[in-house]
């Protein structure tokens, strides 16, 4: 479950055939109208508070509003589909998600298919999950809580922002990597999941960094470890899972800008021109670092092939897990 070796299959990449044959528009008539940026989850969360940063530099890049829409529900599916039935021209784009290629193989009869039905454009960001619990649960250590779990089978409440979610699956490869019994509580987004983990509702959550960070810092709720293959620069004290224990595990979330199948190639050149440009300035990736997430732009092909191996990796995860759709 490493992320570098998938970031390294970015490389290489020659063809790019969802946009073969595509009609071509003049870069520079676009976009002559508001665009909007679909997102599957509801306000507040990682994929959300990412989305509106990107639509406000795009906004002041490209002289054109970019409004981020909020469409949560089965796990990103509902504004995915949205977004693929929408005309193929610059105006409707969706802002993709790890969950994307979870449910892939979680979900048995999606009305679309990611990998068709989307032009990619660029990868945005990469933020890796925090292992957090609400301060009455007395775990200090990734250690004690596997060991308090172990005594209270399926008394435990994990949340997440949606089956499927890398938070769902978060939680989900602890289970099967630890033997421990958690009972699953999804959510439609990070937002509401947070809100009853803060009011103790439920006990725990493997929350995105840019999500968890707030609460963490002001005590709200307690750090155990963090999921990626580093130690954050915002939280250095907090170990990561292999360093609390668990060797091997790791998940790395990530998020993308993609638009309908058959957008014209010179609307997803410029875009992610314009996206590519935005990730450089220093605004930018200070605001993303505060976030907790490393800014990680790509070519349209780089996405493709990355999207390819992220589908087929979390579909061994899925099979092995016997993770469900609740």
């Amino acid at each position: 479950m490493h992320f570098k070796p998938l970031i390294r299959t970015l490389v290489g990449v020659l063809s790019f055939s969802i946009l073969a044959g595509s009609a071509v528009a003049a870069p520079g008539s676009y976009p002559d109208k508001p665009v909007r940026m679909l997102v599957g989850y509801s306000a507040g969360g990682a994929t959300d508070v990412i989305a509106r940063l990107v639509a406000q530099k795009l906004s002041t890049q490209m002289g054109q509003q970019f409004i981020v829409e909020n469409k949560p529900g089965a796990n990103g599916n509902i504004a995915a589909e949205l977004a693929a039935r929408s005309a193929p021209d610059g105006t409707t784009l969706y802002v993709a998600a790890i969950n994307n290629t979870i449910n892939a193989s979680l979900y048995n009869n999606l009305s679309f298919n990611f990998e068709r039905d989307f032009a990619p454009v660029s990868l945005i960001a990469t933020v890796p999950n925090i292992l957090v619990v609400h301060p009455s649960v007395p775990a200090k250590t990734v250690k004690e809580f596997i060991e308090l779990a172990k005594k209270k089978p399926g008394e435990i409440n994990f949340a997440s922002s949606g089956s499927g979610s890398s938070i769902h699956m978060s939680g989900e490869l602890f289970k099967m990597m630890t033997g421990v019994d958690m009972l699953h509580v999804p959510y439609k987004g990070s937002a509401p999941a947070v809100t009853d983990l803060l009011g103790g509702r439920v006990q725990a959550m493997f929350d995105n960094a840019p999500s968890a960070l707030p609460n963490v810092q002001n005590g709200r709720l307690r750090a155990l470890a963090i999921t990626g293959p580093k130690r954050s620069e915002m939280l250095p004290d907090l170990p990561t899972m292999v360093e609390a224990g668990l060797p091997g595990y790791e998940v790395t979330s990530w998020f993308a800008l993609v638009a309908p199948a058959n957008t014209p190639r010179d609307i997803i050149k410029r875009l992610n021109e314009e996206v590519t440009k935005a990730l450089q300035t220093p605004e930018m990736r200070a605001s993303l670092a505060k976030l907790g997430a490393d800014p990680f732009g790509t070519t349209p092909e780089q996405l493709k092939s990355f999207v390819s191996a992220e589908t087929t990796r979390w579909a061994k995860v899925v099979k092995t897990s016997g993770a469900k759709v609740d």
